[in-house]
């Protein structure tokens, strides 16, 4: 029940939020919209505010602002229509109408974090010699490190910060290492023989090669108070560091870096969002924001039927002036929807392989 809560929570406030950016600048440009829906499928609720229907619908994975004249045919229409029609506006107008969509889901990201920094302030790492992990099968696990253990010296050597517990083990050159340990209340020592390993960076691949023993540096944070200013720029550079591993991420899955079978779908944010609901909510706020800007920067792939196919056609328009063969957007629409059902079909066979693994 918490997965399900989270996953609606999570999904119905981005995709509302990523709606919203099309409806107010459609409404700032004079366009008529017609309806404005969460989800698709059999309409649950609605009501009719003015000219436009405002509904919510049975399937939450996604939502769509319907304006008048966005599919315009042969026959006329008075000067009143023409004047609110989607397809009579400008160019430029049409243009930031769709790309207001995934414009709100990238702000809505600083907008969270910086509410965020604001309410507990700015995380700032602490530098210690702490142990957070140690993976199984390594050095460290075979000499007896344990999590928690408070890395003293390391070859009569006092290590202070955590880049002297990598030094000395990067000096080492595969020798034998006298580490000095506090644990509890008791100081211990240990011997280590590190081992040449991979570092790899967050998309798995090989950086460099150097003496390792296998341990992880503890996450503790410490939460440093700001102002407004600095929070806001803290914010817009949390939203670009997930802006830069997002598009990132899309690179490394075309050079086949990353594997495709990674890929998830709506069961895999489900699960993360109802973990991250049960660590807290400051992780579910950072969660959210990586998901408001994957949405964001996958609705900007020049895909059609996404908004980002839809801004190449106007792109072209703008630059033939004159609007892209209806015949040509209908088969490139018709082949976007296969490619999205076929991406859907593949993230799904992936959720249900992980649930049986």
């Amino acid at each position: 029940m918490n997965t399900i809560a989270s996953f609606i929570l999570v999904l119905g406030v981005l995709i509302f939020v990523h709606e919203l950016g099309h409806f107010i600048f459609a409404k700032l440009f004079g366009v008529r919209v017609l309806k404005f829906s969460l989800g698709f499928g059999p309409r649950l609720v609605g009501k009719v505010v003015g000219e436009t229907e405002y509904v919510i619908s049975a399937f939450p994975l996604g939502g769509f602002v319907k304006m008048f004249g966005e599919n315009p045919d042969e026959q006329e229409i008075s000067e009143a229509d023409r004047r609110v029609s989607f397809s009579h506006k400008s160019v430029a107008a049409r243009f930031c109408i769709v790309l207001a969509g995934p414009l709100f889901n990238l702000l809505f990201a600083v907008v969270l974090f910086f509410g965020l920094f604001i309410a507990i302030g700015v995380p700032q790492p602490v530098d210690t010699t702490l142990v957070g992990k140690v993976n199984e099968e390594s050095p460290a696990y075979t000499a007896g490190l344990k999590t928690g253990d408070e890395i003293l010296s390391i070859d009569g050597r006092s290590t202070v910060h955590w880049e002297d517990v990598l030094e000395g083990v990067k000096r080492s050159e595969g020798r034998q290492l006298t580490m000095v340990i506090r644990r509890g209340q008791e100081e211990i020592t240990l011997s280590v023989v590190p081992q040449r390993d991979s570092v790899k960076n967050v998309f798995g691949e090989e950086v460099e090669q150097r003496y390792m023993i296998g341990i992880v540096k503890d996450d503790k944070v410490e939460y440093q108070r700001v102002g407004p200013v600095q929070a806001f720029i803290d914010a817009c550079r949390q939203t670009w560091m997930y802006v830069w591993l997002t598009a990132m991420g899309f690179v490394k899955i075309l050079q086949r870096v990353v594997p495709a079978s990674e890929l998830g779908g709506p069961i895999l944010i489900a699960q993360i969002a109802g973990e991250q609901m049960k660590a807290g909510w400051i992780n579910l706020v950072y969660f959210m924001g990586l998901l408001s800007v994957n949405l964001g920067i996958l609705n900007l792939l020049p895909i059609p039927v996404l908004d980002g196919g839809h801004l190449v056609f106007l792109s072209i328009e703008g630059v033939l002036r004159r609007p892209v063969h209806e015949r040509a957007q209908i088969i490139a629409q018709q082949v976007g929807i296969a490619l999205l059902g076929a991406l859907m079909i593949f993230v799904f066979y992936n959720d249900i392989i992980r649930i049986l693994q």
